[in-house]
């Protein structure tokens, strides 16, 4: 679905981010569910400079915020499982099958996700401390062995469990914050999977969105005409 600036959902996000976050900011994991669902949205968007009041949304100063006039939420775990009740594309209704979806949103945000933006702070924000040239063996290491957990669980199949789900929504996410490393493409089956996800027509068109609101809000260069 398009955004839509009329609708009754509304997400924030932010209107610039460096390119190392570009593509990776956690609202995309929202529009992902949204596009998924079928659901239209608008998107309210977030300067570096935050209004004091934003807190009173998401005490973290962070985002995504969601809201649909009925429910106000942030957290991007809790937002897509809300998402994911209100459709079957990405929930099912029966028992096992929505809580056995529902532990992969934990497994990705608890069990991998942590690991990997270890690394991720490790090689982008203090690449150059010695403390972090020491530190990256072992987090690389931890990093693999959350690859080689959720590979060996994957096997064969195309998806976590028997079809597509807010587990794998959530954990393709989280994986694509190793993009700027080769350690996915050393599991051939989770490389695969990963693939399978962005090629979804849903996340093309949450990922285009998400660029496009970066492309058109550009910081200028330094001494550039205003």
């Amino acid at each position: 679905m398009p955004v839509d600036q009329n609708a009754a959902i509304e997400i924030t996000a932010f209107r610039w981010v460096p390119e190392f976050a570009q593509g990776v900011v956690r609202d995309l994991r929202v529009r992902w569910a949204l596009e998924e669902a079928g659901l239209s949205y608008r998107v309210r968007l977030l300067g570096q400079d935050r209004p004091p009041e934003y807190l009173l949304e998401q005490p973290f100063d962070q985002v995504p915020c969601f809201s649909d006039g009925k429910v106000r939420i942030f957290e991007s775990g809790a937002i897509v499982q809300y998402i994911g009740e209100q459709s079957e594309t990405l929930l099912p209704t029966d028992d096992q099958g929505r809580f056995r979806a529902i532990q992969w949103t934990y497994g990705a945000l608890n069990s991998v996700e942590p690991a990997i933006l270890n690394l991720l702070l490790v090689d982008i924000f203090y690449a150059g401390e010695e403390w972090a040239k020491l530190r990256r063996p072992g987090a690389e290491d931890f990093v693999k062995l959350k690859l080689k957990r959720v590979s060996e669980w994957l096997g064969d199949s195309a998806w976590l469990e028997d079809r597509f789900t807010i587990g794998d929504l959530l954990m393709i996410t989280v994986l694509r914050f190793l993009r700027h490393t080769k350690l996915v493409d050393e599991f051939p089956n989770l490389s695969d999977y990963l693939k399978r996800g962005e090629a979804r027509p849903a996340f093309q068109r949450a990922l285009a969105d998400q660029l496009a609101t970066y492309a058109a809000n550009q910081p200028q260069l330094e001494g550039e005409a205003a």
